[in-house]
């Protein structure tokens, strides 16, 4: 499989590294884009990471790392369990594929979140998702998790509305 050497999917493994938490250094990020093919300098680098939001801190240990800011009301699960509450309109399972429906428009903000939590391993069931107009499919990481994950997101949008 390629990946496309374009600006977004380059900031998309950033986040993926600084997700899994191990980046310490923008020589490292540096280093690893060019592993993966990518020619960068540390000046883009350091661009991608203040787009992205990513934030140099410390990590449990007390050694540097970097981590996406996040504002305290815009983590993956409680965005995902909002606009799931706002959004779901349907939901049905096969397999390993869970199909929502939303209003007109809805899809692509549903998929993005949900596509954010499952990134950062707040919904590790999910490995991705795809988006129309107004439905979203989600695929499982499990052969026969669409149920579960159905359940899941169901039980999400019902605790936004308590």
């Amino acid at each position: 499989m390629s990946i496309p050497h374009t600006k977004v999917a380059r900031q998309e493994m950033i986040k993926d590294w600084i997700s899994q938490g191990s980046i310490h250094s923008q020589v490292e990020i540096v280093d690893r884009l060019k592993n993966s093919g990518f020619e960068v300098t540390q000046a883009t680098v350091s661009r991608d990471l203040e787009e992205i939001g990513a934030v140099r801190g410390r990590d449990s240990q007390g050694d540097p790392n970097y981590r996406i800011n996040q504002e305290a009301g815009d983590e993956p699960l409680s965005k995902v369990s909002r606009l799931i509450s706002d959004l779901l309109v349907d939901v049905k399972s096969s397999g390993n594929l869970t199909v929502l429906r939303t209003p007109p428009g809805g899809a692509q903000l549903l998929a993005s979140a949900l596509d954010r939590a499952s990134r950062a391993g707040t919904i590790p069931e999910i490995i991705g998702t795809i988006a129309g107009d107004d439905t979203v499919l989600v695929v499982s990481s499990q052969a026969d998790g669409a149920e579960r994950n159905a359940q899941l997101l169901l039980s999400l949008a019902q605790s936004e509305q308590i």
